[in-house]
């Protein structure tokens, strides 16, 4: 049937070459909305998904290294995996195909909708449903401990660590001298140094190597310092390669260290500080400067004989890695607060009119103090100490008794104190003053009396008051107390907060200024146990140059690495710092950082002495 079709208007006429003016064919007809508003689409061949393959999973690889295999049945949907995108009946789509609703975004589209980290718990709901295999590796995440996925070979791994306070030898094996380029290379090869020289250049310490090879180093030094003090701009700092120095200018002395420790530079300041004071505990500050005041070129060394054990024994102490230095804290030894009670009382009972300070002191750890009421010592001045009673060797080895001249920088750094030390175990048969070395056995387990007075000769009334002292702690009981505490030692972390995923903590009460820690059993032990106690403490040096660094205001700081997990929360009350292995989450730190911090609140007066014997 012929169809009368109407011309187009001039300004929609289509024409071609031939001018025929026919229309082109008609367009396809639309397609018709079903009863229910959605188009007619073929259903998709599959659902989206991000896996990569449909095989079975049958085993993973943990990150210790270990492998755990498990049975599952084939996944039908891609939902039932922890990462799946959900499916278009989920994101809204019609049950037969169609366009999205109104309500959507582009976002709606987006391959997955699972947010990272912990905040999927809080906004995915059902979409945060984990597969078996991730079940399985997170129930066996509690026993992987830190540092285990770390290489040895590896920077993180300390490599040649073990070796770092082995001495320079001058002679190998065959008795054969040791070639200056060999000597050089063991000496760059160790990680922390640590170098004293005075303004005029003279070198004074060196922790490794003698002054024959260290010596054009430290002319080096003293060139550069003095350069940057002429130009009216001190340094206090550089890095060259992964070494970071650290310079600090006391007066006529220069003290540098050079670590490839992970340590700030606040850190590394503060160790040259106790260096300096250690050498002030033996010249005093007066003597110093008199000493350079007239001859600016004088060899320190000398006045200084003696002492160079005292100096490597504190330096070491830093590179190991020293809690109490990094806190600025003593450690306390644990007593029931009746049995410090009683132990105080004795203290006072049997004080000597020419006593100062009275300490009593079992494996490094401080059990008793007596102090006048206007005058406590510094931890600083502690730190000395036990630096020279625990580490140096060169007391214990002189005998039962001692008499030591001594300076104090915090307390007077222009005069000397006398300190008597004794040593004496917890036998109830033996409270004798013999050689201590033919006593103890274990540095744990040594027990020292420190009596310390301003009076030089006062010698002979401490020593009657440490008899006596010694005499009615062994008649109550309270020495053998001691003994037993100082051998049980640190708590393991597992008797402190059963259960909590945490390997390691360290606990300062701020008010105090004393911490306490658990025992590095047994996720720090083994045969490198000293590589992995160095690992931990660069750890911890890291968490606390992040939350005391200059204009920080953290509270809380959460660290989550391929190795380890850490956790720092500081407080006015207190600093906390903990760490676990590389698979525990924040939430569950946090929940053994409360165990932790309800445990040492419960048990504050026995891990602390508040107050001490005060007279």
């Amino acid at each position: 049937m012929a169809r009368e079709a109407q011309a187009p208007s001039n300004d929609n006429a289509i024409t071609d070459d031939n001018n025929t003016g026919e229309l082109p064919p008609p367009l396809p007809p639309r397609r018709q909305l079903s009863h229910e508003g959605a188009l007619q689409v073929a259903p998709a061949q599959s659902k989206p998904t991000t896996a990569v393959s449909s095989i079975d999973i049958s085993t993973l690889s943990f990150p210790d290294g270990s492998r755990g295999t498990f049975s599952t049945s084939r996944v039908a949907s891609a939902s039932a995996s922890g990462h799946a995108t959900p499916s278009r009946e989920a994101l809204g789509y019609a049950a037969g195909g169609g366009d999205f609703n109104d309500s959507m975004s582009v976002m709606s589209f987006a391959p997955t909708l699972r947010p990272p980290g912990d905040l999927a718990s809080l906004v995915a709901g059902e979409i945060n449903r984990k597969s078996r295999a991730w079940m399985l590796l997170r129930s066996q995440s509690a026993s992987v401990q830190p540092f285990k996925s770390v290489e040895p070979d590896a920077p993180k791994g300390l490599p040649g660590f073990h070796t770092e306070f082995d001495d320079i030898p001058d002679y190998d094996a065959k008795g054969t001298p040791t070639a200056d380029e060999d000597r050089l290379a063991l000496w760059k090869s160790k990680m922390k140094h640590y170098l004293i020289l005075s303004s005029a250049g003279k070198p004074i310490y060196s922790r490794h190597g003698d002054l024959s090879l260290v010596n054009s180093y430290m002319g080096i030094v003293q060139t550069i310092i003095s350069f940057y003090e002429g130009a009216k701009n001190p340094l206090l700092g550089f890095t060259a390669g992964n070494a970071r120095f650290v310079i600090v200018t006391e007066g006529p002395l220069y003290l540098v260290a050079i670590s490839r420790l992970s340590e700030s530079d606040a850190q590394l300041r503060g160790q040259l500080d106790a260096l300096y004071m250690q050498i002030l505990s033996t010249l005093t500050l007066p003597t110093l400067k008199n000493i350079f005041v007239h001859r600016p070129s004088t060899d320190l060394r000398k006045p200084l004989e003696g002492t160079e054990s005292l100096l490597s024994s504190l330096a070491d102490s830093f590179t190991k890695g020293s809690p109490s230095a990094l806190l600025g804290a003593l450690e306390c030894l644990k007593l029931r607060k009746s049995q410090r009670h009683s132990i105080n009382n004795t203290f006072l009972k049997m004080r000597s009119d020419k006593l100062l300070y009275g300490l009593i002191v079992a494996g490094g750890k401080l059990v008793s103090v007596i102090r006048p009421r206007k005058h406590s010592l510094h931890p600083s001045d502690l730190q000395l100490i036990f630096n020279m009673l625990f580490e140096s060797g060169g007391i214990k080895a002189g005998g039962g008794e001692n008499w030591i001249p001594l300076c104090l920088p915090a307390f007077n750094n222009s005069g000397y104190l006398y300190m008597y030390v004794s040593f004496f175990d917890g036998n109830p048969e033996n409270t004798s003053t013999e050689p201590v070395q033919e006593r103890a056995e274990d540095d744990e387990d040594e027990i020292a009396i420190i009596l310390i007075s301003t009076d030089k000769e006062s010698f002979y009334d401490l020593k009657e008051m440490r008899d006596n002292v010694a005499q009615q702690l062994n008649k109550s009981g309270s020495l053998a107390i001691i003994k037993a505490a100082a051998k049980v030692g640190r708590l393991p972390i597992s008797a402190i907060a059963p259960g909590a995923q945490i390997s390691h903590f360290l606990y300062k009460s701020r008010a105090n200024v004393q911490f306490c820690m658990p025992s590095l059993e047994p996720a720090f032990s083994g045969p490198a146990k000293m590589v992995a106690r160095r690992r931990l403490m660069s750890l911890y040096h890291q968490l606390h140059a992040s939350m005391h660094a200059k204009h920080s205001h953290l509270k809380v700081l959460h660290c989550v690495a391929a190795d380890a997990a850490s956790l720092a929360w500081v407080t006015p009350i207190f600093e906390f710092y903990c760490v676990a292995g590389p698979n525990v989450s924040r939430a569950i730190m946090a929940q053994g950082a409360n165990k932790i911090l309800q445990w040492a609140k419960r048990e504050e007066e026995r891990l602390f002495i508040i107050g001490g014997g005060v007279f």
